[in-house]
């Protein structure tokens, strides 16, 4: 009987046994790699917050130290700084064949920047736009858009279309540098504030440093988890992975927006989306051209038509209101919607 009883303690202490390290197998594959993930967006979320608010605060004390206008900072300097994320995600899905992966991220950063970070950022304050930002660099993306379309129905951007998207940004960034009107102190709308110092300079490097490697952390950790859900490709990029190069952007622009620093916010944005077009898409596509699928399509055509909705809301009264951003917010996430169909 004593046997039979030891037998019987020693098998629940092997069920115990096995049951625990069953558990910790369970922990080590499933478990703790999400927490690795997790940690990963975490610290990238942080590193974005505290480079954004670098990169605009050095930008706007350099431009106030050359007199260039805040708008001409937002659309060249924060833009392409913000831009970088984009640029290392999209050279790299297409070095590594993600065609689907590389103009996904681009078209769904642009769809969550105009839709989401626009009308969340007119929410909180409406936004006033000019008749500058209006004809000519909103009118310029939406042409550069519906130019990237076109290559789209084509099949490619090759290093021809690319040479083509990179004359056009270089052209654009060479008018804003040689055609910016001069400021002087009592144009502009903070003149106490500070000018900018030689640690600025520094200080807006390691912004836009830590902006990339922010970006990085967060999208890798962020597209580990959405693959463990089985989603594809395409809307893994054009959602989460876009969603997650596109957060120097947003907190680029709530930092701007709490500063009141309406140019620069509206000049970040514009410029970046240009700068994904032409420059990310651009360079990516002569370095290594990109295959456009049908699935780009429709994503694409309702872009063009967000932009065409986003003029004629910056049009009504030279604003964009309360209203006109809550659209833009609902328009923003509802364009996800095909993707996952």
């Amino acid at each position: 009987m004593a046997k039979g009883v030891q037998a019987r303690a020693g098998g629940a202490f092997g069920h115990l046994v096995q049951s625990t390290t069953l558990d910790f197998h369970f922990f080590r594959v499933y478990i703790s790699p999400m927490l690795t993930q997790i940690l990963y967006i975490a610290l990238g979320a942080f590193l974005l917050w505290f480079s954004a608010d670098w990169i605009v605060d050095s930008a706007a004390a350099i431009a106030r130290r050359f007199r260039v206008p805040e708008l001409v900072i937002g659309l060249t300097i924060v833009a392409i700084g913000t831009s970088a994320p984009e640029f290392i995600v999209t050279a790299t899905a297409a070095f590594k064949g993600l065609s689907d992966m590389a103009l996904s991220n681009v078209v769904g950063s642009n769809i969550f920047n105009l839709g989401v970070i626009l009308g969340l950022m007119a929410i909180l304050r409406p936004i006033v736009a000019s008749r500058t930002v209006v004809l000519r660099d909103g009118l310029l993306l939406f042409a550069v858009m519906a130019l990237t379309t076109g290559f789209a129905f084509i099949g490619e951007i090759g290093r021809i279309e690319g040479l083509i998207l990179i004359g056009i940004l270089l052209t654009y960034i060479l008018v804003l540098i040689f055609r910016r009107p001069k400021t002087h102190c009592d144009e502009q709308a903070n003149c106490n504030e500070r000018s900018a110092t030689w640690i600025d300079y520094p200080k807006l490097a390691a912004g836009f440093a830590g902006v990339s490697l922010g970006g990085t952390l967060l999208v890798d950790g962020a597209s580990t988890l959405a693959l463990h859900l089985g989603v594809s490709t395409w809307a893994i990029g054009v959602t989460i992975v876009a969603a997650g190069t596109s957060l120097p952007e947003l907190v680029t622009c709530l930092s701007a927006s709490i500063k009141g620093k309406n140019d620069m916010l509206l000049g970040n944005l514009i410029g970046s989306d240009l700068f994904n077009f032409c420059g990310v898409l651009g360079v990516t596509g002569v370095l290594h051209p990109i295959e456009i699928s049908q699935t780009a399509m429709p994503s694409m055509t309702m872009l063009i038509g967000s932009m065409a909705i986003i003029l004629l809301c910056m049009r009504t009264g030279w604003k964009i209101s309360r209203k006109e951003g809550a659209l833009l917010l609902v328009l923003g996430f509802a364009r996800w919607i095909p993707s996952f169909l």
